[in-house]
């Protein structure tokens, strides 16, 4: 059943709170799924979320930890002993949840939590995957997985799987290793029980498999799992030493996570931002570009205020200023929005480079014409302010030059900052926006000079 997050049921719980109905809280949440309950948790104040939050325990506990947004679950574990929160959360949690989780601790911090934790094996997998950028594949594995040796048999396979398996939530692969613990290939389950028990499994498994490397970027990671439709991908080291898995669940919270920065930098937003982070926090993210587009604007006055005389002779030109420029700003954003989304792709060689960048510059011979055209039929019969046919011939031409200039400079802007190893979604926001009205007010003045 779908949870729904009323006003009475958050009227309800809070009322509980308030009579401290522990139990009656214990049986409401106990029925829900770990992200309902950080939903509500959300919606409640702060003291109440705390409240409700310290009746879970045990694995509930540690799943709705991970579900809590940073901000606050950062907060709420700095105020908690290490002790606390190495027993009570961390030692129920997956290597990689784990390992997010402290990461956003304190060096200090993470080193006291690790020191309490009873398992060292598991003490010793989180502090491995600390190590690794969390960027990197390595930075999002998790250590749990079913590896099994290529020599064992099927009945001592079989065995095996269902001692590992009690630590682990899903088992999508099963991965074939050697005693050096070198990935040799996969094996499904459903082989497993087709052949006789004491088949080798060096017989039966799938040698061609497709993994990653440690220090590959989340990019890539997600790239490779949605080219090879995989659930989930084995990493390995520079020799092949099987070192964890990725699964599916991780690779959406990086889509959706590489959406939003993408989203927030096209809109001029640097930094990850949330609706309920500090007024300085979102201040600090959105006043960059901001300073940016008030350049931009300053520059624009300037080529305007140099070019006076030119106005003064022909004023009428002034009427078409907001036109080109926002003929520009939009014909860059849908050149570089194109050109970005290829490469977010992993369309990187030279021959597809070359084939969009003359495919865009086709698209923007023809969107030239015919905006040109369509402005001027549209000047020539209403002839604003009585500009005449001269500045209508002007204002076109302009137009055309304008377009192509703006579709070109959306192209290169983000195969310039992408080679220069910065993510080329910069180019979508404010950035080339301004750029290109600045170069299209430009344009405009050198063609009516030019021209009268």
């Amino acid at each position: 059943m779908q949870f729904e997050l009323s006003k009475e049921y958050i009227d309800r719980v809070e009322q509980l709170i308030e009579d401290k109905k522990d139990q009656s809280l214990k049986d409401i949440l106990y029925d829900l799924h770990p992200a309902d309950i950080a939903e509500l948790l959300d919606a409640l104040s702060e003291d109440d979320g705390k409240y409700l939050y310290l009746l879970l325990e045990g694995d509930l506990a540690s799943d709705v930890l991970v579900e809590i947004p940073e901000d606050d679950r950062k907060r709420f574990l700095e105020e908690m002993p290490a002790e606390v929160i190495a027993r009570q959360y961390i030692e129920y949690m997956d290597t990689d949840d784990a390992a997010d989780v402290l990461g956003e601790l304190s060096d200090e911090k993470q080193e006291e939590i690790i020191s309490f934790i009873n398992d060292e094996e598991h003490a010793d997998e989180i502090t491995e995957l600390l190590s690794y950028d969390e960027d990197t594949a390595g930075g999002i594995m998790a250590a749990e997985l079913v590896a099994v040796d290529e020599k064992w048999s099927v009945q001592t396979c079989l065995k095996e799987i269902g001692r590992q398996a009690e630590d682990i939530d899903e088992i999508y692969y099963v991965y074939v290793i050697n005693n050096e613990r070198k990935l040799k290939g996969i094996l499904s389950l459903k082989k497993l029980i087709q052949y006789p028990t004491s088949t080798l499994i060096s017989n039966i498994y799938f040698k061609d498999v497709i993994s990653i490397h440690i220090d590959a970027s989340r990019e890539e990671v997600a790239r490779q799992m949605e080219k090879y439709d995989l659930v989930a991908l084995p990493v390995v080291d520079s020799e092949g030493h099987l070192k964890g898995r990725i699964t599916i669940d991780d690779v959406v919270d990086i889509i959706r996570e590489e959406a939003e920065k993408d989203y927030q930098m096209a809109s001029g937003i640097v930094g990850d931002v949330e609706l309920s982070d500090s007024i300085f926090s979102v201040t600090r993210a959105r006043l960059p570009w901001l300073f940016i587009g008030l350049l931009g604007g300053i520059l624009g006055a300037i080529v305007i205020s140099g070019n006076e005389k030119a106005l003064e002779k022909i004023p009428n030109m002034v009427f078409f200023i907001p036109l080109i420029g926002a003929m520009a700003g939009n014909v860059g954003v849908q050149s570089s929005s194109i050109v970005v989304q290829s490469l977010a792709s992993g369309a990187s060689n030279l021959q597809s480079i070359w084939m969009k960048l003359l495919k865009e510059f086709s698209v923007a011979l023809i969107a030239a014409f015919s905006l040109a055209s369509l402005l001027l039929i549209f000047n020539l019969f209403f002839n604003i302010g009585n500009s005449g046919q001269q500045l209508a011939y002007t204002v076109s031409f302009s137009l055309f030059i304008v377009v192509i200039f703006a579709s070109l400079f959306g192209t290169f802007i983000p195969l310039f900052l992408n080679k220069l190893k910065i993510d080329p979604a910069l180019a979508t926001g404010p950035f080339i926006t301004t750029l290109n009205d600045i170069m299209g007010l430009l344009v405009y003045m050198l063609i009516g000079k030019f021209l009268f």
